[in-house]
């Protein structure tokens, strides 16, 4: 993270204000829903697979003059450089740092007004305000920065905080790359599966993204809570639907995701999934594939870990890991190192193990996700539609189970005295032994269900 003399700290901290910081409202600029960017479809994308970053032709007729002063949020050749005359310079806004930043050198980047932020004009619906900003604590740590939760406007956020590397110009630059990439993706994608993107903003040194907040966190923090124990069948059979149902949505725009992981699968306070981080998300090139090298191993596609050209149907590869993860609470691959997985999956063709008292169904989609062949997996439609039959397979064996459970108890709760009450007559002997006999059958059928 960024120490020393670049960030000596907050400006203001000490003006007497009870610790809060001023903020000159003219350097933050949104990013969000209702812009007036548009992209017509993804077929007129324009497409750039020589460094891997992705340039896209956009509406910007209402975008203004160029200005020195100011950068862009999205540095691609659609967009031009322009001063933003929407606030006022002398409009001060306040934010109340939370208790523990003052030591956090990324978190004061954000808030030092030494370090202007720049942005676009005529994108007030993308502003992030930063007069209701309250940043709390960091929750995650990632190669670039990291995650803190905070509210906006009063509702509970996560703010992606990414910091500039200095000294080096080749990760800075994917990090620029990855940066716009997740705003441009995140404000186009709209799903309920799909996290919500909320804003951003870029100063010289961070930038931030911001997005709403999983009080769940991550499929794979849940999972190690429980200690490897598997997610109840109803529950796991759920999530995974939202997942697929967030990814058919997602390859039907022509993307792929390229990182589809459990630490990339977010749950919501409802237990809904929603998938996040698409940084490293790309365009589907049809003519050639794909080559360099991103994901993790442990999820990770044969194809990508040789290097190999690849489509889609590396996220449904991971989705199939994803899958064996619900089902049973553990980590791929837990007693290799990622390194060892790989190879293993590639020159031992090795995948997880399958339960023995794996649904059928459940068992067919893992298999044909995660096949070594590309071609074999299937769709996320079909995906879909197999977890569907499996969500409905799984409520009639629910309610059997249950229909079994209660006519065991109501046999066993029948005694013989019970049944001789029943038929008090002299000749009730007879019919004791007949609804004893009825009883016996009746269990037998129980027994089947």
């Amino acid at each position: 993270m960024m120490e020393g003399s670049k960030f000596p700290g907050m400006v203001g901290i000490n003006n007497g204000n009870d610790n809060f910081v001023d903020l000159s409202q003219v350097f933050y600029h949104k990013l969000g829903e209702g812009s007036n960017m548009s992209i017509d479809s993804f077929n007129s994308l324009q497409m750039s697979n020589g460094g891997g970053s992705v340039a896209m032709s956009l509406d910007n007729s209402s975008v203004g003059s160029n200005n020195d002063s100011h950068t862009r949020i999205l540095n691609h050749q659609g967009l031009k450089r322009v001063k933003n005359s929407y606030y006022d310079a002398q409009s001060v806004s306040k934010v109340r740092p939370s208790q523990g930043l003052s030591d956090d050198a990324l978190a004061q980047a954000l808030l030092d007004t030494r370090f202007p932020t720049e942005g676009l004009e005529n994108f007030d619906e993308w502003t992030i305000d930063l007069r209701e900003l309250c940043m709390g604590p960091a929750f995650a740590q990632g190669a670039f920065g990291k995650l803190y939760k905070g509210t906006y406007n009063g509702v509970d956020v996560a703010i992606k905080l990414l910091e500039k590397p200095e000294n080096d110009l080749e990760r800075a630059q994917l990090m620029e790359q990855q940066f716009q990439q997740e705003v441009m993706m995140l404000a186009t994608l709209k799903h309920p599966n799909i996290v919500r993107f909320i804003g951003a903003c870029r100063k010289p040194m961070v930038w931030c993204i911001i997005t709403e907040y999983a009080k769940g966190g991550s499929v794979r923090q849940f999972l190690t809570k429980r200690q490897n124990r598997s997610v109840p069948l109803k529950l796991a059979v759920k999530q995974a639907l939202d997942v697929a149902r967030g990814m058919e949505y997602v390859h039907r725009l022509g993307l792929i995701h390229r990182d589809l992981k459990s630490d990339n699968l977010l749950i919501s306070a409802d237990k809904s999934i929603k998938i996040a981080d698409f940084g490293v998300a790309r365009i589907e090139v049809q003519t050639e594939g794909m080559t360099p090298e991103t994901g993790t191993y442990r999820w990770m596609a044969p194809e990508m870990i040789q290097h190999r050209p690849y489509t889609q149907k590396v996220d449904v590869y991971s989705f199939g890991i994803v899958l064996w993860e619900l089902i049973t609470g553990m980590l791929p691959f837990q007693n290799m190192t990622a390194v060892q997985a790989a190879f293993a999956v590639v020159n031992k063709g090795v995948r997880p193990t399958i339960p023995n008292d794996c649904l059928p169904v459940l068992s067919e989609i893992m298999t044909r996700c995660w096949d070594g062949n590309s071609d074999v997996r299937p769709p996320f439609t079909d995906v879909v539609r197999m977890l569907e039959h499996a969500e409905t397979e799984i409520m009639t064996t629910v309610r059997k189970a249950r229909f079994r459970l209660n006519a065991q108890q109501s046999v066993s709760n029948l005694s013989t005295l019970q049944v001789e009450a029943m038929f008090p007559k002299p000749d009730s002997q007879i019919i004791l032994i007949e609804a004893e006999l009825a009883l016996a059958v009746m269990a037998m059928i129980v027994d089947k269900l």
